[in-house]
Parts: structure tokens; C-alpha cells; sequence
């Protein structure tokens, strides 16, 4: 068995619960955000730096790094994990939301997908098989089943009929996985906002006995209320003893909102994509640091922060960095809020374990002028 999931406490009031997954590179505490790392690195922050901030495991992108370099040559130089000099887990997508979203579809097929590269506009086949042959050829510790991904808003038609596909190639995912014995992988619950589609998903692939569960899908456009809706019919039809993995989920409020619900891991390139436009999350908001207010601020970004960009820095020199397009503005920025979403992961698992876990939630909601939605449906 490639991991070991284990739920070390219920909370009494919600959903929440904290886990321990252990896989082969390590001891992963849960609930989790990871940060991504499509192209084989996270973008301005060195691994000595996830190391620094407690990132226990991080994600990489099947769909980009079989473009550029290539698995094979990921492979040669001995994995994922050697290539990029990271020790800790690694969890890689298989690159399906990435071919429907970014790249020109040429052709969906029973068997695969033809696809054009978003890079030089070279044509390219990803079917179930092949997709399961380059992750297990990257040597992530978690990977995931090649899913069709419906945009948002669809028609129930077209919702139904890729859920249903998205099942076959479940099937065929675990059919083609060659190392079971050391890289997990998960099924993909999808559905897109039907409720009914969302819960026949999610039970046909806990029958399928996966190691783990993502539910995709999600974030696409719809409102975040339909989106916690979604997760209240769906969660509860997921094994309680299989990990939870909301995709590309990452803001403060949905990190929150999630966990309450039963999730126990995110990803999304939110926090790094928004540092390098100059946005912040810190304990006291949202700060848009280009701002002109914080020209003359000589305070640290965050006073209740321990990362070396807050540690070291102040808002007038980070705005300055941000304004000056300099790169170290990026990667401070990036440090911050990937510390600072990890720091509130920390403390949202304390809370559970100490049973007051929605007055943390609210108080990390209050930062952001939230609440929280429907507590009522995140009853256990």
C-alpha cells in the first residue's frame, strides 16, 4: 500500500476532522494546503524555502512537464522527487483539467484526447493509459485519475455524459497503474453543480475502492456557495477512511469553508499568482501592496508573521519591488503567502483537535469581512 490514512480526531460541531497520510517521502498532517509547483517548481520559491514554511507535500502538473522536459527524461534523472531535489511528497495531476482548459481540443474520444500544445501548437494524444504511464514515470507519491473537466455553467446533458466517462476511465486508471506498491492513486469525483450527479459520482467511485478521493470540477466560475453546496451532498458520500482532496482550491475563506466540510487537502497557484500581481493575504486582510497608501508604510507586511519576507521587510520596500517589477518582490511576496496559508492550516488543525474550531474559522473569516456559509450543513 503506497499510503497510510488515518483520522486522529472528529470535530464535534462540523465536518472537520485531522488526519495523518503518511506516503513514502514522509508524514503528511492534515487537513493540508499544498503548494503547486506545475513545471517541477514552485514559481520564485526555492525547495529550501517549502522546507523553511512546513510544507509537508506539494504538486506538480503531468500535462506541463510532459510538454516540457519530457517524463522520460524526468525518469532518467531518477524522479520527480531527484530531479527537483525535493524530499518530501509530491502529488501530480494528470494533467486533465490542464488539456481541456488551456490547450485546443481537437477531438474527445471514448479512448482519449486529442489535444494541440499551448506551447507551439504541436498536436498531442492523452488517453487514461497514457496518462497513468507518464505519472508513474514522474514517481510522484500520489497520483490522479485522467478525468474529463467540465467548465461552468453546462447543461446537465454534457455534465452527465463526462461524469460518466470520467467513470469508464476511472476503470481504465486502474487498470493501467503499474506501481500501486508505492504512488496511490486517487479517483475523481465529478458533476459539475448537480447535486444528483455530484452524489452518483461519489458513490460509484467508493465502490471502486480508491486509495484516496479528489473531487474536480470545481472552482470554475460558479459561485462559492454553490460550490460549499456541492461538497455538502458529496463528502459524506466519501469513505471516511480514504483521504479528501478539494482541487485547485486556495483563498483563506474556501481553505476554511472546505474543512469544515470534511476536506482534508488543497492545491491552487492562487497564493503565488496573486503575490506576483502584489497582493498579500495576511492576519488582517487582504493588502493590495502596489497600493500608494503603503508608500511611506514602515511597518512589516504582516505584524503577526513569522516569514522572512515579514520578518525583514517593510510594506514600503515591498511595494517598491512590486512597482519596480523586481523579482525578489515576487518571491517575498510568494514566501508570504504560502507561509501564511500554511501557518492558518496549522492552526485551523489545533483548533479541531481542541474542539473550537468554528470560532477559529470565524475569526480567520472576520479577516476577510466573511462568515461562515450554511453552518448548518456542515454538521457531522
Amino acid at each position: 500500500m503506497a499510503i497510510k490514512f488515518e483520522v486522529l480526531k472528529e470535530c464535534n460541531e462540523t465536518r472537520a476532522r485531522v488526519g495523518r497520510l503518511t506516503t513514502p517521502h514522509g508524514v503528511i498532517e492534515t487537513p493540508i494546503f499544498m503548494p503547486v509547483g506545475t513545471q517541477a517548481t514552485v514559481k520564485a520559491v526555492a525547495p529550501r524555502d517549502l522546507e523553511d514554511m512546513g510544507a509537508q507535500i506539494i504538486l506538480s502538473n503531468t500535462y506541463h512537464l510532459y510538454l516540457r522536459p519530457g517524463h522520460e527524461l524526468i525518469a532518467e534523472a531518477g524522479g520527480l522527487h531527484q530531479f527537483m531535489n525535493w524530499n518530501g511528497s509530491i502529488l501530480t495531476d494528470s494533467g486533465g483539467f490542464q488539456v481541456f482548459s488551456l490547450s485546443s481540443l481537437n477531438q474527445i474520444t471514448e479512448d482519449g484526447v486529442w489535444f494541440r500544445s499551448h506551447i507551439d501548437g504541436s498536436k498531442h494524444w492523452f488517453s487514461p493509459e497514457r496518462a497513468i504511464e507518464i505519472e508513474n514515470a514522474l514517481g510522484a507519491d500520489i497520483i490522479m485519475a485522467f478525468d474529463e473537466c467540465t467548465p461552468y455553467p453546462c447543461d446537465y446533458d454534457y455534465a452527465r455524459a463526462a461524469m460518466e466517462r470520467t467513470h469508464r476511465w476511472a476503470i481504465r486508471c486502474k487498470q493501467a497503474h503499474r506501481r500501486p506498491e508505492s504512488q496511490a492513486l486517487f479517483g475523481i469525483v465529478q458533476g459539475s453543480t448537480f447535486a444528483d450527479l455530484r452524489q452518483e459520482s461519489a458513490r460509484f467511485l467508493a465502490d471502486l475502492d480508491f486509495p484516496g478521493y479528489g473531487i474536480g470540477g470545481l472552482s470554475t466560475g460558479e459561485p462559492k456557495p454553490l460550490m460549499y453546496d456541492m461538497l455538502e451532498v458529496t463528502v459524506p458520500l466519501i469513505p471516511k477512511n480514504k483521504p479528501r482532496y478539494l482541487m485547485g482550491i486556495g483563498s483563506p475563506d474556501s481553505l476554511m469553508e472546505g474543512t469544515i466540510r470534511g476536506i482534508d487537502m488543497f492545491d491552487c497557484v492562487l497564493p503565488t499568482r496573486v503575490a506576483r500581481n502584489g497582493t498579500a493575504f495576511t492576519s488582517v486582510g487582504r493588502v493590495v501592496i502596489r497600493n500608494a497608501t503603503y508608500a511611506r508604510d514602515f511597518s512589516p507586511l504582516d505584524p503577526n508573521c513569522e516569514c522572512y519576507a515579514c520578518q525583514n521587510f517593510t510594506r514600503a520596500y515591498l511595494r517598491h519591488l512590486i512597482k519596480a517589477k523586481e523579482i525578489l518582490g515576487y518571491q517575498l511576496l510568494s514566501i508570504h503567502n504560502l507561509h501564511y496559508l500554511l501557518h492558518i492550516m496549522r492552526g485551523l488543525r489545533q483548533a479541531i483537535l481542541e474542539d473550537r474550531t468554528l470560532d477559529y474559522v470565524r475569526t480567520v473569516l472576520a479577516s476577510y469581512d466573511s462568515e461562515p456559509y450554511n453552518v448548518a450543513g456542515c454538521r457531522p
